[in-house]
């Protein structure tokens, strides 16, 4: 008996790296996976079936059942797609992790609209683009089910040259928490992973050691898809190879002006009580 049996996931961005290793696990626990990749280059561009079609061809190789699917989810055609690929061949949809990513790196002035757009489409636009899909369904079934979205440190600490990055991923953390809140009437848990991994899209980074492969990384998704989850919602999870943790937003105690209307000047005596 796997974890997942008689699941159905979809995971976007499954043709390599982090979303070829969350679908090879989420199959290897029984879910049916539907393999979702446009098959473009890092940057977003092209497209090529072959991705999806080498990790599907993997999961059936293993024993596993998986479909294939080609769309972009950075359109709601393109989401509907997907889910509608996940109904046609297995009948329903009770997981998605929204994994599809694309990097066109550049310091902030340098930043070109195009740039900013493409990234912001696929990683923002497609995780609320493909949640907005899967949940509708999800509410229709009537038997809950699971999101898990993908943030970054680069969104939630910080990172040169990633202002497009960093704005969509601090952006779908935030949507992790708004979905969380409004899908618990429908029991959907909403949950996102902040994972640090050697991929395509980081192997020109040399601060993350190859080590760091993004094998490790798949657990805990697996986790929060299935029952074991349960009751976890609106959390951001961080793993770095065997490392886990949790991100949380800190609020100091500040300082209170007691009804008075502080002048600049008082606020600046008072900052590091406010940051304290």
């Amino acid at each position: 008996m796997g974890l997942l049996d008689g699941k159905v996931a979809i995971v976007t961005g499954a043709g390599g790296g982090l979303g070829r290793c969350h679908a090879l696990a989420l199959a290897a626990e029984g879910a049916k996976v539907v393999v979702n990749d446009l098959g473009g280059a890092r940057d977003g561009t092209g497209a090529d079936t072959r991705m999806a079609q080498q990790v599907v061809d993997e999961i059936r190789a293993a024993g596993g059942e998986a479909a294939p699917n080609y769309d972009s989810v950075a359109t709601l055609e393109g989401a509907a797609g997907i889910v509608k690929t996940a109904l046609d061949a297995f009948g329903r949809v009770d997981i998605v992790v929204n994994n599809a990513g694309i990097l066109r790196d550049k310091s902030l002035l340098k930043m070109e609209e195009a740039m900013w757009d493409a990234v912001i489409a696929v990683h923002l636009k497609g995780t609320f683009a493909v949640t907005q899909a899967a949940a509708r369904k999800m509410v229709e079934q009537g038997q809950g089910g699971r999101i898990i979205n993908t943030s970054s440190i680069a969104g939630l600490i910080g990172n040169f040259g990633q202002s497009n990055y960093g704005a969509a991923k601090a952006g779908i953390a935030g949507f992790t928490r708004v979905a969380a809140i409004e899908f618990a009437k429908h029991n959907i848990t909403v949950n996102a992973i902040v994972p640090l991994a050697k991929t395509r899209m980081t192997a020109d980074i040399a601060a993350v050691p190859d080590d760091l492969t993004p094998e490790k990384i798949s657990p805990l998704v697996v986790f929060l898809a299935s029952e074991l989850s349960s009751g976890l919602t609106g959390r951001l999870f961080g793993a770095q190879g065997g490392h886990y943790c949790e991100f949380r937003y800190q609020i100091t105690d500040g300082a209170d002006a007691a009804g008075a209307l502080w002048s600049p000047q008082e606020i600046a005596a008072r900052i590091q009580e406010i940051m304290k």
